[in-house]
């Protein structure tokens, strides 16, 4: 059994993709109290796996890493965005709500196998870059701690120079950062963010993220080559759009490139294949009035991957998180809806109000694509383990 500290749980989205993956939360750290209510909702249900889990309402900079007695493979999590999100104020490290130092510290004193951290596409941005290496670097060297007053430049300077003198030390860790689009994997949604994941240099890991696994090419062909996708939702010729003129040029270039054979890979999933074929009876599928078209707010379109679900006042109440069909009209996603893009088991219940729910689903990692990191990972465990 791997263990795993997961701080920032949010509604869970990471700890259900990880705990699928093979990897037993020792502690879930989560402030946000219906995030929280919604992860002791599901434990007091005796939900796999969130009955075993020990859920702890509180900020993470005043919990106490010290107080985890049992060696830890794996610290988790996914430290709050508002500071690097295109759709914030992009104050970044002079944001009080940055977490980051918090995952750090975390890591410094549970010095766990592996780190594995998730954010938005944002921190990519060229004005955060430094910003970036410096987290990197911190995570690489966590026992070269931030002195007193020291500002974090100088402290981004004291690690260079550690790093590009080579120095070689098991406390350490050899980390990794890739862009990853959640549609790659399998999720119906198109959802970029970048995982920071990092192997202790004692482990003597070699590992990479995992390959995606779907891709549009494989949709487009699905779609206007051999039809199956619309045989797939029994939907009639006459019934089915018209390709565009861009996926028409598409299809020119996949005959081109296959010929009489398909792409190797599975094909992204969509909206339709998320939503379609709901229970008459399932938990959090209210559905909302209102929902209406207007610059910036198009939704998303039913046989495409939906656009990245939103969470907070951006999107939310303006109407981004919708369904739009052929004929333009649009409705708003229920809040099962969206989890099933986030690929969230429909026996998973979310606390709260519309808003409040669709901010906990929006905030979430896709737990389809936290399995297949995670998994990747613990195979790399197993391997370090036997040699």
């Amino acid at each position: 059994m791997y263990r795993s500290v997961e701080l920032f749980s949010g509604a869970g989205g990471l700890a259900l993709g990880l705990a699928a993956a093979g990897f037993h939360h020792e502690v879930l750290v989560e402030w946000n109290s219906t995030a929280y209510q919604t992860l002791l909702h599901n434990k007091r249900a005796n939900f796999r796996p969130v009955k075993s889990w020990n859920i702890v309402q509180a900020d993470a900079r005043d919990f106490e890493f010290s107080s985890i007695e049992k060696e830890i493979d794996l610290v988790a999590g996914g430290p709050p965005c508002q500071p690097f999100s295109l759709g914030g104020k992009h104050k970044g490290y002079d944001d009080k709500r940055d977490m980051f130092p918090v995952a750090i510290e975390a890591v410094r004193i549970l010095h766990p196998k592996i780190f594995i951290f998730e954010n938005v596409k944002g921190l990519l941005r060229s004005s955060f870059k430094s910003y970036l290496q410096y987290i990197s670097l911190q995570l690489s060297y966590p026992y070269l701690k931030k002195k007193e007053n020291e500002k974090w430049e100088e402290h981004l300077s004291r690690l260079e120079d550690h790093h590009t003198a080579g120095h070689f030390s098991k406390e350490g860790y050899r980390t990794v950062i890739r862009l990853l689009n959640a549609a790659d994997y399998g999720v119906p949604q198109k959802r970029e963010r970048i995982f920071i994941v990092g192997f202790r240099n004692d482990l003597c890991a070699e590992w990479s993220f995992p390959k995606p696994t779907h891709s549009e090419d494989s949709l487009i062909w699905a779609k206007w080559v051999t039809g199956k996708y619309w045989e797939e939702h029994q939907i009639l010729k006459k019934d089915q759009p018209k390709p565009t003129s861009t996926e028409l040029i598409q299809v020119e270039r996949l005959v081109e490139k296959y010929g009489m054979f398909s792409p190797i890979m599975e094909r992204w999933r969509t909206v339709r294949d998320a939503i379609s074929y709901l229970p008459k009876k399932v938990m959090n599928h209210e559905l909302r009035d209102g929902a209406r078209l207007y610059p910036g707010h198009t939704g998303s379109e039913i046989d495409q991957p939906s656009k990245t679900l939103k969470a907070g006042d951006h999107g939310v109440p303006g109407g981004e998180n919708m369904v739009r069909y052929y004929d333009n009209s649009v409705r708003y996603f229920s809040v099962r809806e969206s989890c099933r893009i986030q690929t969230f088991p429909d026996e998973f219940y979310i606390s709260g109000s519309w808003t409040e729910g669709m901010r906990q689903i929006g905030n979430a990692v896709p737990v389809k694509l936290a399995e297949t990191v995670g998994y990747s990972i613990r195979q790399q465990l197993e391997t370090a383990s036997s040699s």
